[in-house]
């Protein structure tokens, strides 16, 4: 009884939250009452019950239909219904005019829910965002300040259990956080000093201390509303199409119906009852509704269903362009590889073990900020190494650098910056700079000990994207401005045969260009600000969510995060929702067709033309929210 009762409770919010649907339910309730009048012969009460059906169910499609023709001055589906319905009571079919609204405006009504359905994901990415935030104060105190009050550089506290309110650094406390609002990974991930996290993300145990890095107008999550925002207002060019045709095509039938009833009894011998009737179901049967329906909801569905997914779209245009994709290119840095170099290797001479060239390399590094230094000293922070005080260091710029430890040289950098070198230590690292590895040698007293080769490792994700891409004899192609060498290393890696080296940023907008000339759909994934030149030029710019925030705003369609495989699950997404769309239009197209004939034939009365044709509206347009549903595992 209690669950009865909580299920009543939600039906009425549902139906008091959307007026449209309350207004279908309450005109079938007339209509049930209007056909079980009929039955008990009752006269007079079934027409006035069927009439007021036909008020409260065809108030919001008039509406609809009178607003759209004021604003562009074009006929609609809207005003066949309204015409076709009125005509059948002038004739005494009242239930017929009754039925037709009913099940035009339960259609309308679905449609309307389709698309609150998508937007309803925007709803709630909003809501994810606090309202306001905790900032810490000078004296350690805290103050609650609306989030949009906050500025760059203040420190906020975000509490276990609490939503992250801006985006920002942690720049104290440890906690584990989960990201899957902005990334669509469910794992949660360890949150500590350094880390970079996101407005909506949920602080899972410990306190965190943030600094905000952005405005609340501008933080990640936004820009994702922004995004969904932007792919649900830009109609497709299947979509515009329609509803240009729509216009055309009301007064094509309006005429038609007026060349029936007049041409009927000449044409057909038809009295003129039933010449008015059968221009009546022309009217009804004729009508686009299915065929206007057929794209829309499919793309929304779509749009929804991949931005819950960490895949957001800046239009459905892009989202039905993916499928057609027959080359993808790809940046190397931060999009095929990590965009972190890591220690690989570590050779060494005779004398020396791999924990001792480790430490002088880091000790040597130290104090310096380059990458590769950076890398090195990750390295020995993971293996607890223990630093050497090295003195009087020396930084020779593009060779590398010295230092001294009880009255010792040592040396970091390229082989011919130390004076003396074991050659077949020299010759094993030419070896490993041939795979694409960049060697750092270490030097003890001018003679090289060892060396440390580094590389930015491919993701294992990135190899499984690139093969499966080949599997659909989609072409990979690597755009990279490293050197030969590194670049064939990682194309190997990653299983790419085509790759150019040494690209600058108007080198790969044109190479993307020529391939756009050999392929019909060319990609371009990237994450960098000299990426988004090749983004804006290819027929769908990529942006890895990671990346720069030039790249995010030029890119068509980001994933966030920075996993390729998604690129396989969009273009699966894409081909789905483009066979809907198809089906729904042939399927729509072929039922007008067989409705016109069948009326002109006298084969059908109005209640079957009224049931079909708007039956295979509400079809269509469930099939389009069939893109909702997850596909089985």
């Amino acid at each position: 009884m209690e669950l009865l009762r909580f299920r009543m409770k939600q039906l009425n919010r549902f139906l008091i939250s959307n007026p449209e649907i309350l207004a279908v339910v309450v005109a079938g309730l007339l209509m049930a009452l209007g056909f079980f009048l009929e039955f008990l012969q009752i006269n007079v009460l079934p027409q006035v019950a069927f009439v007021l059906a036909f008020v409260i169910g065809g108030f919001s499609p008039a509406k609809k239909g009178v607003q759209a023709t004021l604003e562009t001055h074009k006929l609609n589906v809207e005003f066949l219904m309204i015409f076709a319905a009125i005509g059948a009571m002038i004739i005494g079919h009242w239930a017929e005019g009754a039925l037709l609204i009913f099940i035009f405006s339960l259609s309308g009504a679905l449609e309307t829910y389709a698309n609150e359905k998508s937007r309803a994901e925007i709803t709630k990415l909003m809501e994810l965002q606090p309202e306001s935030a905790d900032v810490v104060l000078p004296d350690g105190s805290y103050r609650t300040t609306l989030i949009a009050e906050l500025n760059v550089g203040d420190v906020i506290i975000c509490r276990a259990g609490e939503r992250i309110p801006v985006d920002g650094m942690v720049i104290d406390g440890i906690s584990t956080i989960n990201n899957a609002v902005i990334t669509g990974e469910s794992l949660p991930i360890q949150a500590e000093p350094g880390l970079d996290v996101y407005a909506g993300a949920i602080n899972m145990s410990g306190a965190l201390t943030i600094e905000m890095t952005k405005v609340a107008t501008e933080t990640t999550l936004q820009k994702i509303i922004a995004m969904v925002q932007e792919a649900e207002s830009e109609k497709p060019k299947s979509q515009l199409f329609i509803e240009k045709f729509e216009g055309i095509y009301v007064w094509v039938v309006l005429i038609l119906a007026v060349l029936l009833f007049v041409g009927g009894p000449f044409v057909f011998a038809w009295d003129i009852n039933t010449a008015f009737y059968r221009a009546m179901v022309l009217l009804v049967v004729a009508s686009p509704c299915a065929l206007v329906a057929s794209v829309m909801p499919a793309i929304l569905s779509a749009v929804s269903y991949c931005a819950k997914r960490g895949v957001l779209f800046k239009s459905g245009v892009a989202l039905e362009q993916v499928a057609d994709l027959q080359a993808i290119a790809f940046d190397k840095t931060g999009t095929l590889t990590q965009g972190i170099l890591d220690v690989t290797d570590i050779v060494v001479a005779d004398g020396y073990d791999e924990g001792r060239i480790l430490q002088l390399a880091a000790s040597i590094e130290a104090l310096s900020n380059h990458p590769l230094a950076q890398a090195i000293l990750r390295r020995a922070a993971d293996d607890l190494v223990e630093l050497l005080p090295l003195t009087n260091y020396q930084e020779v710029t593009g060779f590398g650098v010295s230092a001294e430890f009880e009255g010792k040289l040592y040396q970091a950098g390229k082989a011919k910056f130390i004076t003396d070198g074991d050659e077949d230590i020299v010759a094993k690292g030419f070896t490993l700079q041939s795979q694409g590895k960049t060697i750092v040698y270490i030097g003890e007293a001018g003679h090289i000990c060892g060396f440390l080769a580094l590389q930015d490792e491919v993701r294992q994700s990135t190899k499984e994207a690139i093969a499966e891409l080949r599997r659909r004899k989609l072409v990979p192609v690597m755009l990279t401005g490293d050197n030969p060498h590194t670049a064939a290393s990682i194309a190997e890696q990653a299983g790419i045969e085509e790759y150019i080296a040494g690209c600058l940023p108007e080198d790969k907008v044109e190479h993307i260009k020529a391939l756009k000339e050999k392929y019909h759909g060319v990609a371009m994934v990237g994450d960098g600000i000299n990426d988004a030149p090749a983004l804006a030029t290819a027929t769908i710019g990529v942006a890895m969510g990671e990346g720069s925030d030039v790249a995010l705003e030029t890119a068509d369609m980001v994933l966030m995060k920075n996993d390729l495989r998604r690129i396989l699950f969009t273009i699966d997404t894409s081909a789905k929702m483009n066979r809907i769309i198809k089906q729904n239009i042939i399927f729509s197209t072929t039922i007008i067709i067989l409705l016109v004939l069948s009326n002109l034939f006298m084969l059908i009365d109005l209640p079957f033309g009224v049931v079909a044709h708007e039956g295979s509206t509400i079809l269509v347009i469930l099939n389009g929210l069939r893109l909702l549903i997850p596909p089985r595992k």
